[in-house]
């Protein structure tokens, strides 16, 4: 089976099957072996793995991590991409490939059915818009999971792993560093791809935490206040806490809180830790 990550046979298979790249799917494909190798080892793929890949596109990457892996399990959306799957990874017993919208896929029941319930790893080159969704999907449905090994673009690996203070700091790196080790093991180039995107890329690894960091009464009660304290950046914690729908704290109650943690009342939520926005939902 012809090396997919040669730029010269992505060509001839699109070519072939006379493949559309859609935008609405954020689609490029990767053309470059050594962002594969860093991938595999990143995740620490072993002979006693369960891979899950989202987004396989025309299966690049699928044939790395089957040679690594004991089983893939390949999700992609794009039925046309199926039978040029089908083709690229004949030569492998160890992949399934499902035709599927990742956020619809019962993934927890996947994982015990192919690993018995044992932590499974994720990899995939994820297009912008979804980045989001998928990662919070994984960790919020309680799939058992080792790591999370994504292509983003490089701004979202960014914002990812900063801490408070800067400008990229915001609910999605709060969300990630509850559950995860944040990681970039690669800064990606456009013309490692096909098409060449307009931004540049970045593999970041997410090694899940066995507990979080962080210990708050109220999960959900803590990321509705972090989503409400970023959702008005500009306004201080008071104001855009007490004029979050569906929140309904008087803003009296948020400066009690905050004067009890020892902070001003004209701090903004870009200013708190984790551990800050976790004792501040247990006194709100």
């Amino acid at each position: 089976m012809a090396n997919l990550g040669n730029p010269q046979n992505t060509i001839e298979l699109i070519k072939k099957y006379d493949f559309r790249f859609q935008k609405k799917y954020g689609q490029n494909f990767l053309i470059d072996t050594h962002v594969l190798d860093k991938i595999i080892s990143a995740a620490g793929v072993t002979k006693e793995d369960m891979v899950l890949e989202i987004g396989p596109g025309i299966g690049t990457m699928t044939q790395y991590l089957a040679e690594a892996a004991r089983e893939v399990v390949a999700v992609e959306i794009d039925d046309k991409l199926i039978p040029i799957l089908e083709e690229t990874l004949s030569e492998y017993d160890n992949v399934t490939i499902i035709n599927e919208d990742i956020l619809r896929l019962d993934i927890a029941k996947l994982a015990d059915e192919k690993n018995g319930g044992k932590p499974i790893k994720v990899v995939a080159n994820l297009p912008y818009y979804i980045t989001t969704p998928i990662i919070m999907g994984l960790f919020e449905s309680k799939v058992p999971l080792d790591n999370i090994t994504i292509m983003v673009q490089k701004e979202v690996a960014d914002r990812m792993q900063v801490g408070p203070g800067t400008k990229d700091y915001g609910a999605l790196s709060l969300a990630v560093q509850y559950y995860a080790k944040p990681e970039i093991v690669a800064n990606v180039p456009p013309n490692c791809f096909i098409p060449r995107p307009t931004v540049g890329s970045a593999v970041i690894r997410l090694k899940r935490y066995a507990e979080p960091p962080v210990t708050v009464a109220d999960e959900k009660k803590m990321f509705s206040l972090i989503r409400a304290s970023f959702n008005q950046r500009r306004k201080t914690l008071v104001n855009g806490l007490s004029n979050a729908p569906g929140i309904g704290l008087h803003k009296e109650k948020v400066a009690e809180a905050l004067e009890k943690m020892g902070l001003s009342p004209t701090i903004r939520g870009e200013a708190l830790t984790l551990s800050q926005f976790a004792e501040l939902s247990d006194l709100l």
